[in-house]
């Protein structure tokens, strides 16, 4: 996945969305923060862009409609390379205040449209509560690039609330890999 693909993916969305911007909760969301040139070959070779709806009703039905459209097997998938994974903002479990630090994409590529997308240190954080094994790999490859704080995403952790085992377990994990 490259910069430009996300950038694809923002303005596909919106355009069948019909909404200005949505959220960017996946792995992808890392390239609203680095370019494909900046970031280790894990971090970057997901086929799928985890899209939410800034407004979606309470049956997800724009969500779905993303994954009718552009979601993985259709035209787009074959055409592009890459799919969109419609979701809802509560798919991926967050740390208090990430609405605060998201990273915005937007330029001509898509067109003049918004992704909003996860700061690394909580893109991090919700990829660690998640748990599984490419999420891990995922984190490892940013914190041995250097390409985010262990300190920072473990205080992110600390700052999920109503999933404390989960929670508790990825604090575990940080530490030990990072001998924080």
């Amino acid at each position: 996945m490259r910069r430009r693909d996300l950038e694809h993916a923002i303005r596909a969305a919106t355009e069948i969305i019909r909404q200005d911007a949505v959220f960017i909760i996946g792995s992808q969301s890392i390239l609203g923060s680095f370019t494909e040139d900046e970031l280790p070959d894990e971090a970057t070779h997901s086929e799928e862009v985890d899209v939410a709806p800034l407004k979606d009703d309470d049956a997800q039905s724009l969500a779905t409609e993303l994954d009718a459209a552009i979601g993985e097997m259709s035209h787009f998938h074959e055409t592009h390379g890459f799919y969109v994974q419609g979701a809802g903002q509560n798919t991926a479990v967050l740390p208090t205040g990430w609405t605060d630090r998201l990273v915005k994409v937007r330029n001509a590529n898509t067109n003049g449209r918004s992704g909003l997308c996860l700061e690394p240190h909580d893109l991090c954080a919700a990829k660690l509560i998640a748990g599984r094994i490419k999420d891990h790999l995922f984190v490892r490859a940013l914190l041995e690039h250097g390409l985010v704080d262990p300190g920072l995403v473990a205080e992110r952790l600390l700052t999920v609330a109503n999933d404390d085992v989960r929670r508790d377990r990825a604090l575990s994990w940080i530490r030990s890999t990072s001998g924080i």
